[in-house]
């Protein structure tokens, strides 16, 4: 039989376990991006959502997107036009931005 001293010390350390890890996650904000897009060869700053699996050019408009969402706006409009991955995760990306 559990003591209510041991199940409040047992339940506490969790609390504050899950306190630090909140706070932890709070500190590790995404680098500040440049004013202009990211290059079609570059892999963009890893964002705070997993993009595993979508294309390059995806995560780059994504990036592009949530940086104008939080700043100047980046936007390669060539790209935008004339790439599908691109303009979708470049409207993602600001949609999801705008909602933080």
């Amino acid at each position: 039989m559990h003591r209510s001293s041991d199940v409040v010390r047992h339940h506490g350390g969790i609390a504050l376990a899950a306190l630090i890890a909140s706070m932890l996650a709070a500190c590790s904000s995404a680098p500040i991006a440049p004013a202009t897009p990211v290059p079609r060869n570059a892999e963009p700053p890893a964002p705070s959502v997993n993009l595993s699996g979508f294309p390059l050019p995806y995560r780059q408009g994504y990036a592009d997107g949530c940086a104008s969402a939080k700043g100047a706006a980046r936007k390669d409009n060539d790209r935008f036009a004339n790439d599908g991955n691109y303009s979708m995760g470049w409207q993602d990306g600001l949609a999801m931005c705008r909602r933080r």
